[in-house]
């Protein structure tokens, strides 16, 4: 038991302090230079958020509007002054609900898929299901070269680096023999964190060095439709581990942001062989043999080249449609047209990347007492910032976290066996604080039980006073927690509509979880598998920001 506890002990000392102070300055340094080189993008989006939409002729019928959403899209516009937005027609959006129907969903699209499968995610898993959906991957690729002996259907699949090649049949070796057999047409990459190096590197055992960092995006992407999820490419995420997907359908400049997104990050990954070896490409910065900050330096720029592209392009959009319509060349549009905005969020703190936080915190802040937000995490470990945004907002919480027999780390070997436990601790303590500052009316917690199954979802829901359906909804791979924030590469979106049938589908998902739990009060903590070792509690502090 010792034995893995120096090493957490190990990692706090060397790698936290001297990695948090190179994060903040080059955070600092980016997000000063991008203000000055950009300015705001209010004039941006506001031509695309307006109740006057100059990108349609035809207005929304006010039947589809949901009452009490006037000046929706001038409560959130702010959400633009970050990062790209793109309208679409909320009746395109359709809600996921369980592990299978995800499993099915991307197996059907990667089937029908014509010029493009793209798959980012922590891992892909080892078992039968998995080869499953090599199987479909291989199959299109098969389909397209009988279609033409030219074909540009490409495949691109960007996996962690230490979570990929955990032991001797892994992800890597999953994906082998479709390498060797489309190497034309099939792209590997796996990113390695830049903060695992050195002697870090050395002495933190393979079964743990993925706490220092990972690629933790899931965005599964089939020609113009992006499924974006908080599940990984694993066999419980496909039968009996709950989390959340939501799916666009036919959104082509949605679909391809995410794709240069990805495909930004997998150039500054290593690149997988086919004999099973993993090199950069020339010219690239090596993330643990090469210079820390200059890899850091590159990547940030590669993905922040993909979000000002795209707000670049919008600008040029918006600026084009207006002028368009003044001259009377407005072209029409559907029924729907414009009635939901998405907002890709993205955070990569490891390399000076804090979009997703900015944006959250101000939602956060913002909610006044006229709004209410589930908020769910399938790991309930919210950051110092989080908990105090929290405890000072006005809008009354339900937060929805694991029970320990729900949580993924339960039933585990070793030190890891103990995790669940850390979390209850965890939990208590926020309860507490809530409890003594006399809140626990405003913020609620709830636990989720589900037999023979974990729980793994995470994003929140977000209403306006006077509505039973959320008009905003975040989600995608972020928990909330110090990993999301600090550690690993993370991206989601934030959904704001007006459409009455999207808001149900959110709606349904929200009470499908919340029904599945019940709420916390101070004699939950009392049960008999609350308990939590001393020993836990001592260590819970110093280890928390590894998970």
């Amino acid at each position: 038991m010792a034995a893995p506890m120096s090493w957490r002990r190990l990692v706090c000392s060397v790698y936290a302090p001297a990695v948090s102070g190179v994060i903040t300055r080059m955070s600092d340094r980016l997000f000063r230079t991008r203000d000055r080189r950009q300015g705001s993008s209010v004039l941006l989006l506001a031509p695309l958020l307006a109740e006057a939409d100059p990108l349609s002729t035809t207005s929304q019928p006010r039947s589809q509007v949901t009452a009490g959403t006037e000046g929706l899209h001038h409560r959130f516009r702010w959400i633009a002054d970050h990062v790209p937005a793109f309208r679409v027609p909320g009746h395109r959006v359709r809600v996921l609900r369980t592990p299978d129907e995800f499993f099915q969903v991307m197996k059907a699209r990667i089937r029908t898929a014509k010029k493009r499968v793209v798959m980012a995610s922590l891992y892909l898993g080892t078992g039968p299901l998995e080869q499953e959906l090599v199987d479909c991957i291989e199959e299109a690729l098969v389909r397209s070269r009988k279609e033409s002996l030219t074909s540009d259907f490409k495949v691109s699949i960007l996996l962690d680096y230490t979570r990929g090649s955990r032991g001797k049949r892994n992800s890597r070796t999953m994906l082998l023999p479709l390498l060797k057999g489309f190497p034309g047409q099939l792209r590997v990459a796996l990113y390695h964190t830049p903060d695992l190096r050195g002697l870090l590197r050395l002495l933190v055992p393979e079964r743990f060095n993925e706490t220092i960092g990972v690629q933790h995006i899931k965005a599964y992407l089939f020609d113009d439709d992006l499924l974006i999820s908080g599940a990984n490419l694993s066999d419980s995420y496909f039968t009996n581990r709950q989390d959340r997907y939501v799916l666009l359908q036919g959104c082509r400049e949605v679909a391809d942001f995410f794709a240069e997104l990805v495909g930004a990050v997998a150039d500054s990954s290593l690149q997988l062989q086919p004999d099973d070896g993993a090199r950069m490409q020339e010219g690239r910065v090596h993330p643990y043999k090469g210079d820390r900050t200059e890899f850091a330096a590159a990547a940030r720029q590669r993905v922040m080249g993909v979000m000002n592209s795209a707000r670049a392009r919008q600008r040029l959009e918006a600026t084009a449609a207006q002028e368009g319509e003044g001259a009377g060349e407005g072209t029409a549009a559907g029924p729907g047209r414009g009635d939901t905005w998405v907002f890709p969020l993205v955070q990569m703190k490891p390399l000076g990347i804090s979009l997703d936080e900015q944006v959250t915190k101000r939602l956060l802040t913002e909610a006044g007492g006229d709004c209410r937000i589930y908020l769910t995490s399938g790991y309930f470990n919210l950051t110092r910032a989080y908990v105090q945004l929290l405890l000072g907002a006005a809008a009354d919480y339900r937060i929805l976290l694991a029970s320990p027999e729900v949580n993924g780390f339960f039933g585990a070997k070793g030190v890891a066996g103990s995790i669940p436990a850390a979390y209850v601790h965890i939990a208590r303590q926020f309860y507490s604080r809530v409890c003594r500052l006399g809140q626990q009316e405003r913020i609620r917690l709830h636990e989720y039980h589900q037999r023979n199954w974990t729980f793994h979802a995470k994003g929140l829901w977000y209403y306006l006073q006077g509505s039973d359906k959320p008009c905003l909804t975040l989600v995608g791979s972020p928990n909330f927690g110090y990993r999301s924030v600090h550690r690993d590469l993370e991206a989601q979106i934030a959904i704001v509509t007006e459409n009455k049938e999207l808001q149900a589908q959110l709606q349904q998902e929200q009470e499908m979880l919340y029904q599945r739990s019940t709420e916390v009060s101070s004699s939950t903590f009392e049960q008999p598998n609350r308990y939590v070792k001393l020993w836990v509690k001592l260590v819970t502090p110093f280890i928390k920001n590894f998970f």
